[in-house]
């Protein structure tokens, strides 16, 4: 009976790790993906691979309140969260190649992997001063997520891959945090869940918005349009 345990946690554990390393690897194709219709979908994945993860911990360390977050992250931010850029946001934003960003994307890549292993080191002393049932993969890989966010948001400038970048953040330290926090209350994750999709919703809606009036939601442009405005005003008031 013992072994049988042990075979069936050993089973969980190496489910959780493929379910991380996947997990990983969309945060690297949203880092390298030009299209903002690519972004979303790895977004969407990425959610689901959390879910994965939730449902198997919640297996492992039975669990009903990891149940509950797997449940929620299906239903907001495989199901909802898209379908809600997908009606605020204009089709031409999905259809159009996102060129424009800082740096290339081997240059992107080569950055991302640095941050990989950036957190890969910092989460140690963070492994070490736990106990060792919360050890595992989920607090470095969660970590190195929350980086490749913060860095989409660095390098990306439409707007569209640069919510996706924000949302993989939470992601990440989701992923992290279920692995520390297994009683979570549901509340918790209800509330966080809707606060994501009425920040997603009022986004879309002014994404929109600006796509209408000037054509493009690339963050620069919308920028020297300010500018472009700001002079014009100021000549007006000189003549």
């Amino acid at each position: 009976m013992i072994n049988d345990n042990l075979i069936a946690v050993s089973i969980l554990d190496s489910l959780n790790m493929l379910a991380g390393g996947l997990f990983l690897l969309t945060a690297f194709g949203i880092v390298a993906t030009r299209q903002a219709k690519g972004t979303l979908t790895l977004f969407i994945t990425q959610s689901l691979l959390l879910a994965v993860s939730a449902f198997l911990l919640g297996l492992r360390h039975s669990s009903l309140h990891l149940y509950g977050v797997a449940l929620v992250n299906v239903v907001a931010k495989a199901i909802l969260i898209p379908w809600v850029l997908r009606k605020t946001v204009h089709e031409e934003v999905y259809t159009r190649r996102e060129i424009d960003q800082v740096l290339n994307i081997p240059s992107s890549l080569l950055i991302s992997l640095a941050l990989v292993i950036i957190a890969y080191f910092l989460t140690i002393p963070l492994q070490q001063a736990i106990a060792v049932e919360f050890r595992g993969p989920n607090i470095p890989i969660g970590f190195a997520v929350l980086f490749l966010g913060a860095y989409t948001l660095a390098v990306r400038r439409e707007a569209v891959p640069l919510l996706i970048g924000l949302l993989a953040m939470e992601n990440g330290a989701f992923f992290a945090g279920i692995s520390l926090a297994r009683t979570l209350p549901l509340l918790v994750e209800l509330a966080i869940a809707t606060d994501g999709l009425i920040i997603v919703f009022i986004t879309g809606v002014l994404i929109r918005a600006v796509h209408q009036h000037i054509g493009t939601t690339e963050v620069g442009a919308m920028a020297r349009l300010k500018e472009r405005t700001t002079d014009e005003a100021l000549e007006e008031t000189g003549q």
